[in-house]
């Protein structure tokens, strides 16, 4: 182990005197030097939340020793804590229709190493895509679905999940809603991207609709996904300014390229445990 490693420690807990206090002196007593710390007390909530990069500064840490001396202190505070390594790629399954350009957007960063991410496998309802995966030498799992058939493919979907080790699962404009099972067992650890446009224009064609209508900004939401289609907790939200002459297919690129913006922001935020989730809300220290 290297001294320049740099770990991240992540906990919350309820609010409480001390919390800080006892995340950073234990981090001194094991002689680890914090380059970056952000703290949130949520006083509706009553809950704290603390974020701490730090580097070891003797070559011998033991992230499992460190773990373990940490919980009594932890447990004090009734909180919960997680210890990421430095520089994990983590493993990933992409879920995609037809679109690419959110897909295109995350093979770009995964292949210049933007994204700490390992791509075991995408997975499509779609045959489409193919030759963008076998361009960059990932599996490409087509699984069609008709309303018959949903239980019998997000098994088989489930099933590549489990066998890729999949820690993360992006649906990077997945045209499909996931049944309530699914969406339980994914629940925190599934990203999904969706425009976000006021009013909200629901069904075909929603930037159609909205030039019909004079919209005057376009946006787009990443979100974990729960039951509630396109409600879960909101990790990042991108929004710009348009006006009179912007065509339909204007306003189709223009969200096109903030829904790719967003959504690798949010991929990102959750790779460097910036993300936390309490009830329906989620806390994010976005960094500089």
């Amino acid at each position: 182990m290297s001294a320049t490693d740099t770990w991240i420690l992540t906990a919350q807990c309820p609010s409480r005197l001390g919390t800080v206090d006892v995340v950073t002196r234990f981090l001194k007593e094991q002689h680890c030097y914090i380059t970056e710390l952000n703290s949130f007390d949520d006083r509706l909530a009553e809950r704290f939340f603390i974020r701490v990069e730090f580097r070891p500064e003797k070559d011998d840490f033991d992230s499992e020793r460190f773990q373990a001396e940490f919980a009594p202190r932890a447990a004090e505070f009734d909180m919960t804590f997680e210890l990421a390594a430095p520089a994990r790629r983590i493993p990933v399954v992409i879920m995609v229709s037809k679109t690419d350009h959110c897909l295109n957007d995350l093979l770009y960063r995964y292949r210049t190493g933007q994204l700490s991410i390992d791509v075991r496998a995408i997975i499509s309802n779609h045959p489409d895509l193919e030759p963008l995966a076998v361009w960059h030498e990932i599996p490409y799992h087509h699984c069609p679905i008709t309303p018959e058939t949903k239980p019998q493919q997000e098994a088989e979907v489930w099933r590549i999940i489990e066998e890729t080790g999949a820690e993360l699962v992006i649906l990077a404009r997945y045209m499909q809603v996931l049944s309530s099972e699914m969406c339980t067992r994914l629940s925190g650890w599934a990203i999904n991207i969706h425009h976000s446009l006021l009013p909200g224009f629901k069904g075909a064609k929603p930037y159609h609709q909205a030039y019909e209508k004079g919209v005057k900004l376009v946006g787009a939401t990443a979100h974990y996904i729960n039951d509630d289609l396109d409600e879960g907790p909101i990790i990042t939200q991108g929004v710009e300014v348009v006006d009179h002459s912007h065509y339909p297919e204007d306003l189709v690129a223009k969200g096109r390229d903030i829904e790719r913006q967003t959504l690798a922001r949010a991929v990102d935020y959750h790779l460097q445990r910036r993300v936390f989730l309490h009830a329906k809300r989620t806390v994010v220290f976005a960094g500089s």
